[in-house]
C-alpha cells in the first residue's frame, strides 16, 4: 500500500519551484520598468529643461522725458570715422634709412625723431664749408688790415667780404641738409603704419621700379577724428550746420555719442546723388579709430522754448514685433516671457517710444527671435 502511495506522489507535479521563478521575474520586470521611468524622467528634467531655457538680452525700458537718444531724429545717414590731421611723413631729399624709432600703435610728440638717414655725405660737406669759412674770414681779416695802412684797395676788400658772406650761407645750408637727415613728427599722433625699414632707401617722390620708400610711417591725430556720412541730396534741407546728432558705431551699437554737424561741403557727387557732411564727435574716447563704420542720427534742432514732454517709454527699435498693423514686445516677468501689445508713438533706428502696454523700468527682450512664445521661461544674460 505504502508503495502505491509512493507511485502516486512522484506522478504529482511541484509547482513550487515555478511560482517561486515566475514571481522573481514579474518582480525583476517592475523593478526595471520603474527604473527606466526614473531615468527618463530624471533626462526629461535635467537635460530638455535646459536646452529649452533660452538665453536673451534685455533693456531696461526708460522713460521718454528722462533719455538723450534718437527717437526725434529727422534724418540717418551712415559713413565712416576719418581724421583732419593725417600725415605720411617723408623725407626732404632721397637718403638711405639708418635707423626707425617708430612702431605700429606708439604715440609720439610734435618734433620727435622718427627716423635718422645716412649723413655721412652732407656731414662731410658741412666740414668743408666750416673749412672755406674759416679760410675767408682769414682772408677778410688780412685785407682789412691792408686797407687801414692802404695797401690795398676798397675793391678787394669788398670781394673778401662777399666770399665771407657766401660761404656763411653756404655753411647754413648744409647744417639745414644735416638737420633734414632726421625725419621728425610734425604733429603729435599715433603711428598707424611703418613704412619703411633700416636699409631702405627714401625718397620725397615715387621712383621707378618701386624699391624706394615714399614714407617713413603714417601718423593720425586722434583728437581730430570725426565722421562723414553721404546725405542723399533730396534730403539734404534736414541737415544745418550746428545740429545736434547722436552717432553710434558699428563696432558698439549700444554706445550713443554727442554729437553735432560741424559742416556741409558744398558740393553734391553726381554719381551718388549725394552730399558730404562732417560730423564732429563731442566724446573722445580711444574706442573710436579711424576707418570704423558709423550711423548718424540727425535730431530736431532745440530751439529757444522749453521742450515738449513726451509721453510713453523708450526701448530699443529692435525689441518692437510687427505683425500686420499690430505691435509687440516681449517683456520678461519673473523669468516668463509675456508677449505685451504696444502703441508705437515715434521711432528711429536705435529707438522707438512706446505710448501704453510697457512702463519704466520693465525688461523687454531686445533681440527677439521666432523661437520665443508667450509663457515661455528664458534665461537673461
Amino acid at each position: 500500500m505504502s508503495d502505491k502511495k509512493d507511485l502516486l506522489n512522484d506522478l504529482k507535479i511541484d509547482r513550487s519551484e515555478n511560482n517561486k521563478s515566475e514571481g522573481s521575474l514579474v518582480t525583476k520586470f517592475l523593478l526595471a520598468t520603474v527604473a527606466l521611468v526614473i531615468a527618463l524622467t530624471f533626462v526629461q528634467l535635467v537635460f530638455l529643461s535646459e536646452d529649452e531655457l533660452i538665453e536673451v538680452n534685455t533693456y531696461t525700458a526708460k522713460s521718454a522725458n528722462q533719455s538723450d537718444n534718437a527717437a526725434a531724429s529727422v534724418l540717418d545717414a551712415s559713413g565712416y570715422v576719418t581724421a583732419r590731421m593725417q600725415a605720411t611723413v617723408s623725407s626732404k631729399i632721397t637718403g638711405k634709412v639708418l635707423e626707425v624709432y617708430i612702431e605700429e600703435g606708439m604715440f609720439v610728440e610734435k618734433n620727435q625723431i622718427l627716423a635718422q638717414l645716412d649723413d655721412s655725405t652732407v656731414q662731410a660737406e658741412l666740414n668743408f664749408a666750416k673749412t672755406q669759412l674759416k679760410e675767408a674770414r682769414r682772408i677778410f681779416n688780412r685785407t682789412l688790415e691792408l686797407r687801414k695802412d692802404n695797401l690795398a684797395s676798397q675793391a678787394s676788400l669788398d670781394a673778401a667780404e662777399s666770399q665771407v658772406d657766401g660761404l656763411k650761407a653756404r655753411l647754413d645750408i648744409s647744417k639745414q641738409i644735416v638737420a633734414d637727415m632726421q625725419i621728425r613728427a610734425p604733429f603729435s599722433g599715433v603711428v598707424i603704419n611703418k613704412a619703411a625699414q633700416p636699409g631702405e632707401m627714401i625718397s620725397p617722390v615715387s621712383a621707378g621700379g618701386g624699391f624706394t620708400r615714399t614714407g617713413i610711417g603714417t601718423i593720425v591725430d586722434m583728437s581730430s577724428l570725426e565722421v562723414e556720412v553721404d546725405v542723399n541730396e533730396s534730403y539734404i534741407n534736414r541737415v544745418q550746420a550746428g545740429q545736434p546728432a547722436i552717432t553710434n558705431l558699428n563696432a558698439y551699437p549700444n554706445w550713443d555719442i554727442a554729437s553735432e554737424v560741424i559742416a556741409i561741403i558744398p558740393t553734391a557727387d553726381r554719381n551718388k546723388a549725394t552730399v558730404k557732411v562732417r560730423i564732429g564727435l563731442l566724446e573722445k574716447d580711444e574706442r573710436v579709430l579711424p576707418d570704423m563704420g558709423a550711423k548718424v542720427s540727425f535730431l530736431k534742432e532745440q530751439m529757444n522754448k522749453a521742450p515738449k514732454k513726451l509721453e510713453g517709454v523708450m526701448v530699443p527699435s529692435s525689441s518692437v514685433i510687427k505683425e500686420g498693423n499690430l505691435s509687440y514686445v516681449f517683456v520678461i516677468k519673473n523669468g516668463l516671457l509675456t508677449k505685451t501689445k504696444v502703441s508705437v508713438g515715434s521711432s528711429s533706428s536705435n529707438f522707438s517710444r512706446l505710448i501704453n502696454g510697457v512702463i519704466a523700468g520693465d525688461n523687454v527682450v531686445t533681440d527677439p527671435s521666432n523661437d520665443l512664445e508667450n509663457g515661455q521661461e528664458v534665461l537673461i544674460k
